[in-house]
């Protein structure tokens, strides 16, 4: 079986993808109401991962993996509406995310992020039945 703690850091990627967000949007590449947004609240759930992390061996590190995990999965579900509302609003202003290296995000990271928020959600399930 694998170690959480693996899937939890994947989320740090999400610190890159936050802050390039912004700073596309200070360009004008990416629109501020999608940009800032969900790079704010990529860079949060990246910093909560690190916390995440650095907690795996205290009594309270289940119900902290829980909570991020709903955090991110809520966070990550809202980028993926706000480019899907952005996109169909004006498909020209997330050309940004249609090119490389950008193009990754939708295409590869997005979905690997989603995934393993669901894994984690499994695990805690199986890891809590196991306790009754």
């Amino acid at each position: 079986m694998f170690d959480v703690r693996w899937l939890v850091l994947l989320h740090v990627t999400r610190l890159f993808a936050g802050a390039y967000f912004l700073v596309l949007c200070q360009r004008g590449q990416l629109p501020c109401g999608f940009a800032r947004p969900a790079g704010w609240g990529d860079i949060v759930v990246a910093v909560l991962a690190l916390a995440v992390l650095g907690a795996t061996r205290t009594e309270f590190a289940k119900k902290l993996l829980l909570i991020w995990n709903t955090i991110g999965l809520i966070d990550i579900i809202f980028v993926v509406f706000s480019v899907l509302r952005f996109g169909l609003k004006n498909w020209q202003s997330m050309h940004a995310l249609r090119e490389l290296p950008l193009s990754l995000l939708p295409m590869f990271l997005v979905p690997l992020i989603i995934a393993s928020h669901v894994l984690i959600f499994v695990r805690l399930a199986r890891a809590e039945r196991k306790l009754y």
